[in-house]
Order: C-alpha cells, then structure tokens, then sequence
C-alpha cells in the first residue's frame, strides 16, 4: 500500500440509470476535489453500468449476480449460486483494490461488492434515491457510517435514524441546459417548433412508446417535434416511425444536449428523473411506473403534482389524457413558468457535493 493514495473508492449499483447516476455524480464531484483519487465501480456486464461507466472515464469490473424475482424461473434456480460466486468475485476485487470507502447506490449488485468492502475494512456510504428503499440497502444498513436518502418518507424504513442523511438525489456534475435553438439544431429538427423529450427511464417504457406511436401523427400535425427515448429493447419496435420532426433513440448519451431541446418533457417519475428536471427547472409531465415497489413513482409525481410543479398522469389513463395534456401544456408557456418555477424548489444541486465531502473525509480516517 506504500505510495498509494489514500483516496480509494468502490461503487456498487447499477441496473438502471436511477441507480447509477447517482453514484457517478458522487465520483465526479470527488475527482473534483481530489484528482488524486482513484475509483473502481463494480456492476454487471450486461447492463447500462457497464457501458455508461467507461464513458465517464472511470475504471470498471462485473460481477456475475442478479435479482431474485416473484415468478417461477431459471434465475432463481441459479440465483444461490450466483449469489455464491459474487461474492466471492467481490472479495477478490476488493482485496485488491483495497478500498478506503465503498458507495452502495442500490441494486442487487451492490449487496456483495459493499459487505465484503466493509468486512475488509472500507468504510460504507449508502445512497438511496427511492421514498421506498430497496432491499439491498436495507440489507446493508447495519455496514453503513450514513445513509443518505431523497425523500423524508424513506426514514421509517431503516432502523437507526442516526445515520440517515436527508441530503437529496445527486446530479452528475456535467448536466447543464445550452442554447435550446442550438440543441433543437444538433438533433435535426426545426429550431422554431416546440419539442416534447420523451424518457421512459434508462430501459424504456412499454405504455409510454406505445402511446406515442398511436399520436406521433396528431403531434406533428399539430406543430410538434419529438426527442423520443424509446430504451434498447423497444427501439427496432418505433424505429420506422422517424421522420423530419420525430428523432428517435434507442439511448440518450447526452441528456444536457436533450433536455436544452426540448420544451416540454414527458417521462417516468423515477427518482433521477425528478432530480434532474428539477435541477434544470423543466415543465414535465410525469406517467409514474405501477410496476414498482410501494407505488413509490405514484407518490413522488403526486407530491410533485400538489405543490403544482408538474403534470401527472396514471399510467392507467395514459391513452385518453395524453394528448389533452400534452397539447395544452406545450401550448401554454405561461403553465410552462409556473411548473419550472415551483420544480426548481425541489432541486438538491449540492447533493453529490456533500456526499463526496463525507466520503473523503471517510478516506481520511480509515
């Protein structure tokens, strides 16, 4: 360990964006501080993390582990033995790599990579960005030195309130809005029309495609542009419906770039979502998941919807108040203030900043 820095950090997450931009923001704000640092993040192979990480400069390794799921299937058949060779293949990792501190930000796989971080000796820092928090950070509160949580609700689910941080969702040091007649120009499309981003998480949205792909012809005969994320599986699906005002992904690399084009932005009530559009004060339309645990999507775009900081529509009436809505909000700039305005008290924009202040003062003194 002679002449190694100090400054050592694992982070384990990923699955989805939710879980992995969080942690990312958090690395980038400690390379920031200390350049000196170095950073390894632990995910699996065939998920964003293993794509996204290497992007953003930072070292990366998989584990071989997955979710248990309700239904009957191979994969839980497997799952003990997964489990097993996880952790394992973390040990090894973290031996290693000796971390000073490892950044738990959800997901199954941040279980194995985390505990054996801490039998090891790392000092542990749990993220948790959902107001119901899963069961990995749960699992893994005992290990952890704090908890930093998103939403007041998320308290009553862990036992030691002493450690819990209600510090917000961090947000990657790079998301930033530019010249929207620019962005509107670098994505094809016409710089005087007004444009609806449409996001369905990191993995795509099965009721939101399909509603678009139903109404892409009303939108633009009415005047609208789409930015349309459709996520990697449904992508071959809607790919033929691109044309002049209809530019559509399977994957947004550069949502600064996105979220400057648009006007109005239609999206999953995830809890980066709500961060991000936050942060940048942007009018959305939320259509909250009712396939996530707790109705956590619900709540977070209901409380949003109270304070009058954004639209929302259940995911149960998406096919007869989608285009009711959408037309009327991209068409009423005076509604569009008033949500950007009443969004932006709900922005944490010093989050990843605070978080990476503790885990370097953890580094220190380990």
């Amino acid at each position: 360990m002679t002449g190694r820095t100090p400054y050592r950090f694992v982070f384990a997450g990923g699955g989805t964006g939710g879980h992995l931009y969080p942690a990312l923001a958090v690395a980038q704000h400690i390379r920031t501080i200390k350049p000196e640092s170095e950073f390894l993040f632990v995910g699996t192979k065939n998920k964003i993390e293993s794509r996204v990480v290497p992007e953003y400069g930072f070292n990366f390794k998989s584990i071989w582990v997955s979710g248990f799921t309700r239904k009957l299937s191979l994969g839980n058949l497997l799952f003990p033995v997964k489990l097993f060779v996880s952790v394992i293949q973390s040990l090894v990792i973290n031996f290693v790599f000796k971390p000073r501190v490892a950044v738990g930000s959800g997901a199954y796989v941040s279980g194995p990579v985390v505990w054996t971080a801490s039998v090891l000796g790392a000092k542990v820092i749990l993220l948790e960005q959902n107001s119901y928090p899963g069961i990995t950070n749960r699992m893994l509160e005992k290990k952890a030195e704090e908890i930093h949580i998103t939403f007041e609700e998320s308290k009553k689910y862990f036992r030691d309130e002493s450690k819990l941080k209600l510090t917000g969702n961090p947000v990657r040091i790079n998301l930033k809005l530019g010249n929207k007649a620019e962005a509107k120009k670098k994505f094809g499309l016409d710089e005087s029309k007004k444009t609806l981003l449409v996001i369905g998480g990191s993995g795509g949205a099965r009721s939101i495609n399909q509603v678009i792909a139903d109404n892409i012809k009303n939108l633009v005969d009415t005047g609208i542009q789409l930015i349309w994320q459709t996520g990697q599986c449904y992508f071959k699906n809607y790919k033929n419906l691109e044309n002049e005002s209809v530019r559509i992904f399977s994957f947004i690399s550069d949502m600064s770039m996105a979220y400057s084009a648009c006007d109005v932005v239609l999206a999953r009530s995830g809890a980066t979502t709500i961060a991000e559009t936050a942060y940048l004060a942007l009018p959305v339309i939320f259509v909250p998941s009712d396939n996530v645990a707790a109705n956590h999507q619900y709540m977070n775009a209901k409380a949003l919807k109270a304070a009058n900081a954004a639209e929302l529509i259940e995911d149960k009436n998406l096919k007869d108040e989608f285009l009711p809505v959408v037309n009327e909000l991209v068409s009423n700039e005076l509604r569009q203030k008033i949500l950007k305005k009443n969004i932006a008290a709900f922005a944490k924009p010093y989050a990843a900043k605070i978080i990476a202040e503790s885990a370097i003062r953890y580094a220190e003194l380990s």
